[in-house]
């Protein structure tokens, strides 16, 4: 189970948003480079970063942000939000990102995904966002008429390296993730599943290192991270703990 810590940019700064509301941002950080610094000090193995313009103008908007990270810290990085051609994958993976996240091309061009995921396998992963239990698109400004469920099952044997689900009602209302959905998602397909979306506490880490969630990858951290309610260090001795006795 690997904890990322997220972080999201909207012109060039470190925001959470409420709901994927962007007139809902709270700016947590000026210098995202000092931020994923910190996160890689911390302790954690991996970096998950969204930009957030990029997500609503269909094409990257926060690269310089995104470059000075890559260049600040040694973690991998898994980045999404804009990308919705091959161009722009070979791009962001030439630049040194690890993995690229694809939402809403999945939905509307799901044979990007495919030969993305075939030209470069374990390198692409696919951001299904969920309103309702239906895929929300546009920077979750749209939503469409189908299923998590669905558009999961159509990358199966694609070489997706993962699916990162989110329950757009809880995102950065810590209200906790919704491990329910995410489970019956990861039951129903081989691909390994993040949890993303309202996690809130030490809590929501222990529920994710218990038997019943056990077919997760993850899960991501957000405003919990940056208003405190989640100390890092407490979470990765966990996550380090059950990994010793698995």
């Amino acid at each position: 189970m690997i904890l990322f810590p997220a972080i999201d940019l909207k012109n060039g700064q470190c925001v959470r948003l409420e709901q994927g509301d962007m007139a809902r941002a709270t700016v947590f950080n000026l210098d995202p480079e000092a931020q994923a610094r910190s996160f890689g000090t911390q302790g954690f193995e991996y970096l998950h970063v969204v930009d957030l313009d990029g997500a609503f103008a269909g094409k990257p908007m926060n690269a310089h942000a995104v470059e000075a990270m890559l260049k600040a810290i040694t973690i991998p990085v898994q980045l999404g939000g804009g990308i919705r051609d091959l161009a722009t994958v070979e791009a962001w993976l030439g630049k040194g990102i690890s993995r690229v996240i694809i939402g809403t091309a999945a939905v509307r061009d799901p044979e990007l995904v495919k030969s993305a995921a075939k030209k470069h396998p374990g390198r692409v992963a696919v951001g299904l966002d969920a309103r309702d239990g239906k895929v929300a698109v546009e920077g979750w400004a749209e939503t469409s008429q189908v299923t998590a469920l669905e558009i999961a099952q159509r990358f199966e044997d694609a070489g997706v390296a993962a699916i990162i689900f989110t329950d757009i009602s809880r995102d950065g209302l810590l209200k906790g993730l919704n491990l329910d959905a995410t489970i019956a998602l990861a039951e129903r397909i081989s691909i390994p599943v993040i949890a993303s979306g309202g996690l809130a506490s030490i809590e929501d880490v222990k529920a994710l290192l218990s038997p019943r969630a056990k077919k997760l990858a993850g899960a991501i951290a957000g405003r919990a991270l940056y208003d405190g309610r989640l100390d890092p260090a407490t979470a990765l001795a966990l996550i380090r703990d059950a990994r010793g006795r698995a």
